[in-house]
């Protein structure tokens, strides 16, 4: 029996099996039930259930990562956004936003931090200066348009 507690994620108690299961599908998003099963000592009925309420208790989601410039998309960017006012508020009306995929609330040279996928630097540009800028409270933006894709993981395991 461990010395250590579980980790506490939005309230959910992570034990070690549930932390094997996430690392396990962390590594092969594809892996099945039965297989889960056998590494952690369950049934598959169990592990099932157990990844079900991991996914519902917003602890993890199971998705097919791609490369947006395979997919046809010609603009990935991150835009710094500087705010005035209630930052949680304007990231709220950024987070309602279709097009935008991550929204962070950040201390330093911006208050927060949104990634978008355009199809064209027009639609990039619309996201921009017609949605983006356009909100009240937001003072100024800087687009980082990425030139390549060298590294995207989400593997970084559990604790």
């Amino acid at each position: 029996m461990s010395d250590r507690k579980p980790t506490t994620v939005r309230g959910q108690n992570l034990d070690e099996t549930a932390k094997r299961i996430i690392e396990l599908l962390q590594d092969d998003g594809r892996l099945s039930y039965s297989a889960i099963a056998k590494e952690v000592g369950l049934s598959e009925a169990a592990v099932r259930h157990r990844v079900q309420k991991l996914i519902d208790g917003g602890v993890m989601q199971v998705v097919a990562v791609t490369d947006p410039l395979q997919m046809g998309f010609a603009r990935q960017a991150m835009i710094g956004i500087k705010v005035s006012g209630n930052v949680r508020e304007v990231a709220a009306r950024l987070s309602a936003m279709e097009k935008l995929d991550y929204i962070v609330i950040t201390t330093g040279r911006f208050d927060i931090l949104a990634e978008l996928v355009a199809e064209s630097d027009d639609e990039l540009l619309d996201i921009v200066s017609e949605q983006i800028s356009a909100l009240d409270k937001v003072v100024t933006t800087e687009t980082f348009v990425y030139l390549r894709l060298e590294k995207q993981t989400y593997a970084w395991g559990v604790r």
